[in-house]
């Protein structure tokens, strides 16, 4: 059941998204097919698909590791935004230009930024015991602002006609599309790796079983002598990189500058994804899979018929809704107790 679960939530949201269409005066098949079907009848479409689905199965992958030990980071989006920063850094000011070095400089940086900004509530939790869901949360509108600073005042491109970007990046410093006609870019093969990488942690070395048992049961972690602080570090660690690496990749793969809009919410739709995936590396690429498409079917629905493109976070919640629902009635049974008097 718990393998079926996110097949049964993924159902009942189309079926309360149709009444939703219907309730808007729109036919629902059409409407559904516009939204879920349409985004993928072209190669363009395909491309975008893909490449939308790579930093939510990257920052998925690296929650995950986290979430399996109940370390809980919520600020994947400022991770993300924070490494999306430091690899710009490295990208406008490295001294050479068209240096081979500069792609794999910016992903060092992206990841290390990344980790950095995860260790802050890391930290915290480790030796304070604060929450890190309030800490990694809060930490977010604090990079979101940094970022903001940054495109308005010392790094806005002074002939980008004032809006709040950066100068274009270098060539050295993007990755070269595999076809010119589409944005799908070798990017994405950091997020197969990242995948691999996850697999291979979680369910085939020590520490991933360390990592699970230290979830599943702490009090039985705690006197096997896996220390609670380890898992803490390893996974908000393991999250901030695979969130850093997504700025990275969002920035070098398809936008070329920093701005404003560096993310539209996948540091937070990635939460969404991991327990989609039921934490699992191939539940995972499934779950981004399918994220992505609502994604795209909201920039679909919003172009061919004018709806808003917030039809996107009202399916993700939706779809998370019925997912925590369905995992309530898998873990616990409802009983009808009588009162005899």
């Amino acid at each position: 059941m718990r393998i079926a679960a996110p097949a049964i939530a993924a159902l009942l949201t189309l079926l309360v998204g149709s009444a939703l269409f219907a309730a808007l005066g729109y036919n629902p098949l059409a409407t559904l097919t516009v939204f879920f079907v349409e985004p993928l009848n072209s190669i363009n479409g395909l491309s975008e698909w893909l490449l939308k689905a790579s930093p939510l199965v990257l920052i998925g992958c690296g929650l995950a590791v986290g979430f399996r030990a109940n370390v809980w980071n919520i600020g994947a989006e400022g991770q993300l935004i924070i490494g999306a920063i430091a690899a710009c850094g490295v990208g406008l000011f490295y001294p050479d230009p068209e240096s081979l070095l500069l792609l794999p400089l910016m992903l060092i940086a992206g990841a290390a930024a990344g980790m950095a900004w995860a260790a802050i509530p890391a930290f915290l939790r480790a030796r304070m015991n604060t929450n890190e869901i309030l800490v990694t949360l809060m930490l977010t509108y604090v990079a979101t602002l940094l970022l903001s600073w940054l495109v308005h005042g010392p790094w806005r491109d002074p002939a980008g006609f004032n809006y709040p970007q950066t100068a274009l990046l270098p060539a050295a410093a993007m990755f070269e599309p595999f076809d010119y006609s589409y944005r799908l870019n070798p990017s994405i093969f950091i997020t197969v790796v990242a995948v691999i990488a996850m697999w291979l942690f979680s369910d085939r070395s020590f520490l991933g079983y360390k990592m699970s048992v230290s979830g599943a049961a702490p009090l039985a972690a705690r006197y096997a002598g896996f220390r609670q602080s380890a898992a803490v570090w390893t996974g908000l660690l393991a999250g901030g990189a695979a969130a850093g690496m997504a700025g990275m990749a969002e920035l070098s793969g398809s936008l070329g500058q920093l701005s404003p809009q560096i993310s539209p919410g996948y540091g937070f739709a990635a939460i969404i994804v991991a327990f989609i995936g039921r934490l699992n590396a191939l539940g995972i690429v499934l779950a981004g899979l399918l994220m992505s498409l609502l994604f795209l079917g909201g920039e679909a629905v919003q172009m061919s018929l004018g709806l808003s493109s917030a039809l996107t976070r009202i399916f993700q919640g939706i779809l998370l809704f019925f997912l925590l629902a369905a995992d309530f009635f898998i873990f616990y049974r409802i009983r009808l107790i009588s009162e005899h008097r």
